[in-house]
């Protein structure tokens, strides 16, 4: 198998791209992406942009993708989710807080352990509502930023699940349902 990705309907001013390969490793699939959403959005040749790790700051620190051109960084945030074999990278303006979250409609024993374990939902044997609400509570989770310092049960949803925020902030994000193929995939976003 090679390196295939398909653009998906992100919402206005994102882009976001789902690449899969099981021989491609996961930090090669977010880079390959990132860069061909970044060169996409600027309209330029591929050799003029580079995506990187930004150094890391501490142990334990989860390092952000930095795209530059001519070695200046340029002004685009970066997120990404990885399941297994593929990976979705979405690319948008930095005044937009962004979080993606991405899964299969099989979790095994122990992710479904744990989605039961956070959910607030009342029939937790329905496998594909509980799969669509947890990649909603986790893509709003990494909006947030603030990651595993906040549970998942602490993310409240809408009732149609299109709005999700964490109760001690005054944040609200926008939910949008990508999903593509097997892939249940959420963005989370708040307007620019």
């Amino acid at each position: 198998m090679t390196f295939t990705s398909v653009a998906l309907e992100a919402p206005a001013g994102i882009t976001a791209k789902l690449g899969w390969d099981p021989a491609t490793s996961v930090h090669d699939r977010r880079r390959l992406l990132a860069k061909e959403l970044v060169v996409e959005r600027l309209g330029c040749d591929p050799k003029e942009v580079r995506v990187d790790r930004e150094a890391p700051r501490g142990f334990g620190y989860h390092r952000r993708l930095i795209a530059t051109r001519a070695g200046v960084d340029l002004p685009l945030t970066i997120a990404t989710a990885s399941f297994r074999a593929a990976t979705v990278v979405v690319v948008c303006e930095p005044g937009i807080r962004v979080g993606v979250d991405l899964r299969d409609l099989h979790p095994d024993a122990a992710d479904l352990a744990v989605m039961r374990r956070h959910s607030h939902l009342f029939d937790e044997s329905n496998v594909p509502d509980l799969v669509d609400h947890w990649t909603r509570a986790q893509a709003v989770l990494e909006a947030d930023g603030r990651g595993t310092r906040v549970a998942a049960q602490h993310v409240r949803l809408d009732t149609g699940r299109t709005a999700g925020w964490i109760p001690d902030r005054t944040a609200r994000y926008a939910i949008a349902d990508v999903s593509r193929d097997a892939f249940v995939i959420t963005i989370a976003h708040t307007l620019a």
